[in-house]
Parts: structure tokens; sequence; C-alpha cells
């Protein structure tokens, strides 16, 4: 499952816990301040669906709302608030654009986003702990958790084949794969 919208007051500082990123801002776009958008979204344009953002900016953490955002040939440029030329524009290139896990929808029964898998301990059936999830791949058949413990693992996020059993609350997945594999 993939990030869809709900909104996030201005005022609110995310703890760690509670950051996900959700896209990057790149170089400037233009003379009147816009910047190129890199989305981590599904769809990509679905970046815009969240309001704040927050980016970290050397002296800390603030929040940023955007007067205009939209798909541009084959990527996404956005106008930051108060952002109106060049040389302003270029103090956020590079920053990633956050949200709190707040402002995600809540998900079905047996889904999960991805930011709620990385750092589950995955254990066989058997009770082996294969690691812990690091990342996940899109390869476009299925997901593919990154898996690191004593080695790396690539295991398909097949739930109901592969992936058996998931608990968030108590960081656990418990996957049917073979240890040796």
């Amino acid at each position: 499952m993939k990030p869809s919208d709900l909104a996030l007051p201005t005022t609110a500082k995310p703890s760690d816990q509670q950051r996900i990123t959700v896209g990057r801002l790149g170089a400037p776009y233009g003379v009147k301040g816009w910047l190129k958008v890199s989305s981590y979204t599904q769809p990509n344009d679905n970046i815009f669906s969240y309001s704040p953002w927050q980016v970290k900016l050397p002296e800390g953490w603030r929040t940023v709302n955007y007067s205009g955002g939209k798909q541009h040939g084959k990527g996404l440029v956005v106008q930051l608030d108060g952002v109106d030329d060049r040389d302003a524009a270029s103090r956020y290139c590079g920053l990633d654009i956050v949200i709190c896990s707040d402002q995600l929808p809540p998900c079905e029964t047996d889904d999960y986003y991805w930011s709620e898998l990385i750092g589950l301990s995955v254990v066989t059936r058997d009770g082996v702990e294969l690691g812990t999830i690091q990342s996940l791949l899109e390869t476009g058949a299925n997901d593919v958790m990154v898996v690191k413990g004593e080695r790396e693992r690539l295991i398909p996020y097949l739930f109901g084949d592969v992936v058996v059993k998931v608990e968030v609350d108590n960081g656990v997945m418990q996957v049917d794969w073979d240890a040796d594999f």
C-alpha cells in the first residue's frame, strides 16, 4: 500500500518515530522560486495530497506549505509559500519532504505502509531469526524485502504465501522461508 492524503496541523513537530519521507526537493525550476520534486508516492503526484510538509534546514525542522504543485513533463514542480525567486529556492535543494504518520489514512486489514515494515524482526515459522527489514524494493511482479541479519536476504513480500503474520506493535514478522536460503 502506498501513501494517500490527510492533513497535519502547521504547528506539529513530528518525532523521529512519526516521520515518513515522501519525496525530495530538487533543483530550482525557473526564476520565480519553483523547485523540481522527486516523489516517492504512488502515483507520483499524490505527494501534493499532503500539506503541510516538514523539511530539515540547518537551523532545524521547518513546516512548509506550497501554493502550487503540478506535473511538468515527466516530473513534478512545486512553488513553496514565501519562496519567490531562484536564490530563495536554492536553499531548499536536496531536502527530504517529510510528513507525519498521522497524515496517512489507516490501512485496510493485512495492508501495511512500507514505513511500518522497516525495522521489523523477521522470524521463520520454526523461530529462526533472519534479521530485520532494512528496506523494500518494488520489482513489478511483487515487492521484495531486504532483510539483514548474519547475511542479507531478499524475501518476496507475498502475504499469505511467504509472509505468514505481521505484528507491527510487537515488531515481528513471521515468514514461511527456509533459513538456509
